[in-house]
C-alpha cells in the first residue's frame, strides 16, 4: 500500500493546486463582469506641445516571409513624422539582411525616419536587442511589436494619450488574430489567448494587480524601462520579468482590451511548440527570480501578493494537470481494488468542479465575441473539449519547458517562424525555417496516446468487469489531445 499512497497524496496535491487555480480564474471573471472604465487624463495629440516623441522597436530575427509586411504597415502608422522614430533591430543571419536593408532605404527616401540597427554579437537575444536600441532612442515613449504583428495606423493615437497620467509606465493592447480559423490548431491558440487578454489581464488590471506586457503590441515609458533595471536577457520571457520589476517599483500599467492589434498564430505544431516552451520556461524561471521579491515587498496588498505568484505559477500548472493525467489509470485501478477507500475517492469527485469554473469562465469570454445564442453556446462546447483536449495534449511538452525553468537549465531563446499566413489557400511548406526533426517528446507523445487508449479501455474492465465511467470522458480528452499533438509533430500538417 505504500506506493498506492504516495500516488494517492501526488495525486491529491496536484488536484488541490489545480482547483485554487480555478478559484482565482474565477476571482478574476468576477473582477472583469465588476470592471468599468473609469475617465483618465489623455494627452490631446493634436497641440504639438502634449505630443510625445515616440521610437518604434521592431526586434526581427530571420524574418524573411513578413518583413516586407512588417515595414509597409508600420510606415503607414499615422503620428506626426517630426515626432517619430524607427528602430529595426535587426539580428539576422540570413538573406533578409540583404532585403530588409534594400526595403529601409526605400522607406527612408520617402521622409520616414527609420534606421537599421545590426549588432555584431546576438547577446541577450531579443531583450539585448531592445536594450541595444534603447541607447539611440530619441522617444520618450518606446512602442514594441514583433514581425507577425500588424498595427492599424491609429495605434499610437490610441495609445499615447493614456501617458498623460505620470504614473503609466506601460499600455499593453489586446491581440487579436488575421489566421484564427486556419486551423484547429490556430482556433485552440485564439481561444486561449482570447481569455488571457480579456480574463486574466482586464481581472488583475482592473483592481491594481500585477499584469504583464506581452512581449509587442504595446507601449513603454522610457524612464520607467531605466527605473526597472532596463531589459534582461536572464530568463526566456523578458517582458514578463521587466514587467513584475517595473510594477515592485509603484509603476502602473494601463490595459486596453478595446483597442486590438491584429497578428499572425503560428500554424504548424513546432512553432506553437517552440513558443509554448518559451513562454512555460519563461514563466517558470520569473517565479523563482522574482517570488521573494513579491513575498518580501511591503508595499504590495496581500490579494495583489497572491494573484502575482499565481500569475507566474501559470506554465506551472501544465505539471499538475500532466500528474493528475499520468496517475489518473493506477488510480482507477486503486479505486476498484480498495473498497475501504471508497470515501476518499466520493470526496475526490468534488474536484471536479475545477473543469466547470474553467467552462464558465472561458464562456463569458466566448460569448463577447461570439454572443450567447444557444447555437453560439453549442459550438462553444465543441471550442471547449477541443481546446481542453489539445492543452492537455500539450502537458508533456510545457511540463518539460516548466521543470526546466525551475530547476535554472538555461537554454537559447528559438524564435517562433513566421510564415505569412493569412487565409487557408496561403501554403507554408516551402517555408525554410520548418524543422522537419521528430523530437524525442514527440515519440513519448505517441506512447501516452497509447497509455490514455488503455485508460478508455480499462473503463470497461475493471471493477470485476462491470466498468466505471468516472474517468472516461477525461481520458478520450487526453487520449484525443496527445492524439493530435503527436500525428500533428510527426507529419509536420497545420
Amino acid at each position: 500500500m505504500v506506493l498506492e499512497y504516495f500516488i494517492i497524496t501526488l495525486y491529491t496535491i496536484s488536484l488541490v493546486l489545480i482547483l485554487i487555480y480555478a478559484l482565482a480564474q474565477l476571482n478574476l471573471l468576477f473582477n472583469y463582469l465588476k470592471n468599468k472604465n473609469t475617465p483618465a487624463p489623455i494627452f490631446d495629440l493634436t497641440v504639438a506641445e502634449e505630443t510625445p516623441y515616440v521610437t518604434i522597436q521592431l526586434p526581427v530575427y530571420n524574418e524573411l516571409y513578413v518583413m516586407e509586411r512588417l515595414l509597409d504597415n508600420i510606415s503607414k502608422i499615422d503620428y506626426p513624422r517630426e515626432k517619430l522614430e524607427i528602430q529595426v533591430l535587426d539580428d539576422s543571419d540570413d538573406e533578409s539582411v540583404e532585403s530588409t536593408s534594400i526595403h529601409i532605404k526605400k522607406l527612408q527616401k520617402d521622409g520616414l525616419d527609420i534606421k537599421h540597427i545590426r549588432r555584431k554579437i546576438r547577446k541577450g537575444f531579443k531583450a539585448g536587442a531592445l536594450k541595444e536600441g534603447l541607447k539611440t532612442a530619441k522617444g520618450e515613449f518606446i512602442a514594441i511589436f514583433d514581425a507577425d504583428f500588424l498595427p492599424k495606423a491609429d495605434w499610437l493615437q490610441k495609445t499615447v494619450p493614456y501617458f498623460k497620467n505620470p504614473e503609466i509606465g506601460v499600455v499593453q493592447t489586446r491581440w487579436s488574430h488575421i489566421n484564427r480559423n486556419y486551423s484547429i490548431l490556430t482556433k485552440v491558440q485564439a481561444f486561449a489567448l482570447d481569455a488571457h487578454f480579456t480574463l486574466e489581464q482586464v481581472g488583475r488590471n482592473s483592481k491594481g494587480h500585477f499584469i504583464n506586457f506581452n512581449g509587442t503590441a504595446g507601449i513603454w515609458r522610457a524612464a520607467c524601462i531605466y527605473d526597472a533595471g532596463n531589459w534582461e536577457g536572464d530568463t526566456l520571457t523578458e517582458d514578463l520579468d521587466l514587467s513584475y520589476r517595473a510594477q515592485l517599483k509603484n509603476w502602473k500599467f494601463k490595459f486596453l482590451e478595446d483597442v486590438e492589434t491584429p497578428a499572425e498564430l503560428p500554424v504548424i505544431i513546432s512553432a506553437a511548440k517552440s513558443q509554448q516552451f518559451r513562454w512555460n520556461k519563461g514563466g517558470a524561471e520569473n517565479f523563482q527570480k522574482m517570488l521573494k521579491r513579491i513575498v518580501f515587498n511591503k508595499n504590495i496588498p496581500f490579494k495583489t501578493k497572491v494573484h502575482g505568484i499565481l500569475h507566474l505559477l501559470n506554465s506551472s500548472m501544465f505539471l499538475f494537470i500532466f500528474i493528475v493525467a499520468i496517475l489518473s489509470i493506477p488510480m482507477l485501478y486503486i479505486k476498484n481494488e480498495y473498497e475501504h477507500l471508497n470515501i476518499y475517492f466520493f470526496v475526490m469527485s468534488f474536484f471536479v468542479i475545477s473543469t466547470f469554473i474553467f467552462f464558465i469562465c472561458y464562456w463569458f469570454m466566448y460569448k463577447k465575441r461570439h454572443g450567447s445564442s444557444l447555437l453560439s453556446f453549442i459550438k462553444y462546447i465543441g471550442a471547449f473539449v477541443s481546446f481542453f483536449s489539445i492543452v492537455m495534449g500539450f502537458s508533456l511538452h510545457n511540463t518539460m519547458a516548466v521543470l526546466e525553468g525551475h530547476l535554472g537549465k538555461k537554454t537559447a531563446f528559438i524564435r517562433t517562424p513566421k510564415f505569412n499566413i493569412k487565409s487557408l489557400s496561403d501554403s507554408w511548406e516551402n517555408n525554410k525555417y520548418v524543422r522537419d526533426k521528430i523530437s524525442f517528446n514527440a515519440i513519448i507523445e505517441g506512447l501516452l496516446t497509447g497509455y490514455f487508449g488503455f485508460g478508455i479501455y480499462s473503463a470497461f474492465t475493471v471493477n470485476d468487469q462491470e466498468g466505471d465511467f468516472g474517468l472516461f470522458p477525461f481520458h478520450l480528452m487526453l487520449f484525443i489531445g496527445f492524439g493530435f499533438v503527436f500525428y500533428k509533430s510527426v507529419f509536420s500538417k497545420a
